[in-house]
């Protein structure tokens, strides 16, 4: 069994045109900038938007001309969406009662998936009465209680604190796996969630696709900036060259050309904030071949046990505490990156990228 599915939609000047393809008992993360169209896509795969062209199937079943009700669809949003009028287990039980399940029978199954979600203690509970993680372990279950072919997933921990979000991540890895009859579709802009819970994932821009490919594939080589980004990457559109990359300016990026990289073809430099140095601009001092870029400081933030500078350049370097006190580093600081050629990949670009870093200082090659 698999959903296959090829949608053209159009909104206003906005076109969304898209093909995929999810095995069952598999998990695709849509990843994307706002307005790429990811909300259009799980619209129109739920049948809340109907685009001028789909062809959407699960197995042998055409989805695209039934109504919403009828596709056998489990949708999990951000917010929980419970009835407030309702209890945690006749809000879960709503899901199988929709569908034609007597009372006794939908609460025997509401009982069961709240003790899947480990949320059975809730059961007599009112919404009102439940924290944002708990409710969404509640939501969980009554999307999964109706027994849908396919579960759509839109942001479901965008809107859970720090200490939920990687218990509902956990469970959804657990309960999502234990299925292989289902096909997931996940919408998400935080590479936690793609690495844990998707299988394979799709970058969306501009309404096209411009990567797709296994999920640590694409975020360990990411071909757009905005991949690159969430990913955690630094990432330098030009064109490859013998060397590495030539940027639309005529600078040289020395790096690795993989395989797959044409010369002469459109490509992206990529490289880890981790393998970037950071000295002042008058530092003179000599080094072997690298790449150098002059520029400055635009923020320094915490990130994890390092601090995380990013650079009017836009691009990323990651220092101790201690060093970005040594070197005295503020916005607005004049600062030199070196990155060693042997740390920088150059991959061939999307092809429809988006927008790329563009540098605003001296790059060169030395040594």
């Amino acid at each position: 069994m698999m959903l296959r599915a090829e949608i053209e939609l159009t909104r206003g000047a906005f076109e969304l045109t898209v093909d995929f393809e999810v095995p069952a008992g598999t998990v695709l993360a849509i990843l994307g900038p706002n307005g790429s169209g990811k909300s259009s896509l799980l619209g129109s795969l739920s049948g809340l938007l109907r685009p001028r062209r789909a062809r959407i199937f699960f197995g042998d079943k055409e989805l695209h001309d039934l109504p919403p009700h009828a596709r056998s669809i489990g949708l999990l949003s951000q917010d929980p969406l419970l009835f407030p009028h309702l209890s945690v287990v006749d809000n879960v039980a709503f899901a199988p009662r929709s569908k034609g399940a007597g009372r006794a029978g939908s609460r025997e199954v509401a009982r069961r998936w709240l003790a899947e979600v480990d949320a059975m203690e809730f059961a007599d509970r009112k919404p009102a009465q439940l924290s944002g993680g708990q409710a969404q372990r509640v939501a969980v279950a009554r999307a999964l209680a109706g027994e849908p072919d396919l579960l759509l997933l839109d942001e479901p921990m965008a809107a859970l604190d720090v200490d939920a979000a990687p218990a509902i991540r956990g469970l959804l890895r657990r309960v999502l796996g234990a299925n292989k009859d289902r096909a997931t579709v996940l919408v998400t802009h935080d590479p936690l969630d793609a690495l844990a819970l998707a299988d394979h994932v799709l970058v969306l821009s501009g309404g096209q696709v411009v990567e797709r490919g296994p999920t640590r594939e694409v975020l360990a080589a990411p071909r757009t900036a905005f991949t690159a980004r969430i990913a955690g990457l630094n990432l330098i559109a030009g064109t490859a060259v013998e060397d590495g990359l030539r940027t639309e300016d005529g600078r040289l990026i020395a790096g690795l050309r993989t395989a797959d990289a044409t010369l002469g073809e459109p490509a992206v430099a990529v490289f880890a904030p981790s393998s970037v140095a950071v000295y002042p601009v008058e530092d003179g001092r000599p080094g072997s071949p690298r790449n150098i870029i002059a520029t400055s400081v635009a923020a320094l933030e915490p990130h994890g046990p390092v601090i995380r500078l990013r650079t009017d350049a836009g691009l990323a370097a990651d220092l101790t505490p201690a060093a970005v006190a040594d070197l005295r580093l503020e916005p607005g600081i004049a600062v030199r990156l070196d990155i060693k050629a042997t740390t920088v990949t150059v991959y061939p670009a999307a092809a429809s990228p988006s927008p790329t870093t563009t540098l605003n200082g001296d790059a060169s090659r030395h040594g």
